[in-house]
């Protein structure tokens, strides 16, 4: 599994479920609420840090997901797309980079072909159980819990990256 994340260029992942616990709240306007995880946030800015590329792959089209990798500054969103294959397949295309670069985070049935074609296919913790035996990884970590930091961690400290990244959160 290290000599796996010690190939990853490109981190994407689902939201609903990954970089949340999964649960779909809508306020009294109608508007959807969702609580991300401050731990996940500052994995994700340190992967930058790291030279990494970040990214979403989510069947949900939303504003507020919208708002998260805008204030998190992710490279690549991909929103309402139910085949999340192609979007993977279309990225993929746009960055010239074999399947073995990319890691993808999932924790549903829709994220199962994304995993099993990634270089490092991860289910989160409490993922649904055909995706944890789709996996190349399975997180100690709850989506919406750290998960998303625990796989960032993996995957820079297989680099010799963390450090360096770590250094730059304190300058």
């Amino acid at each position: 599994m290290l000599n796996r994340a010690s190939k990853i260029k490109v981190i994407l992942m689902d939201v609903d479920g990954v970089m949340t616990r999964g649960d779909i709240v809508y306020d009294s306007n109608g508007l959807e609420v969702k609580h991300f995880n401050a731990h996940d946030g500052l994995g994700i800015k340190l992967a930058r840090l790291a030279g990494l590329k970040t990214g979403i792959i989510s069947s949900r089209e939303s504003g507020t997901i919208r708002v998260r990798a805008k204030e998190l500054k992710m490279d690549y969103l991909y929103l309402g797309r139910d085949l999340k294959l192609q979007a993977f397949h279309e990225l993929q295309s746009v960055l010239s980079l074999p399947s073995e670069k990319f890691c993808f985070i999932g924790d549903d049935l829709p994220d199962i072909p994304v995993i099993r074609e990634a270089g490092l296919g991860v289910a989160v913790n409490n993922a649904t159980e055909p995706t944890r035996k789709s996996a190349h990884l399975v997180t100690e970590r709850k989506g919406g819990d750290g998960a998303v930091r625990e796989v960032i961690e993996i995957i820079l400290k297989s680099q010799n990256l963390l450090e360096k990244a770590v250094q730059k959160v304190w300058k």
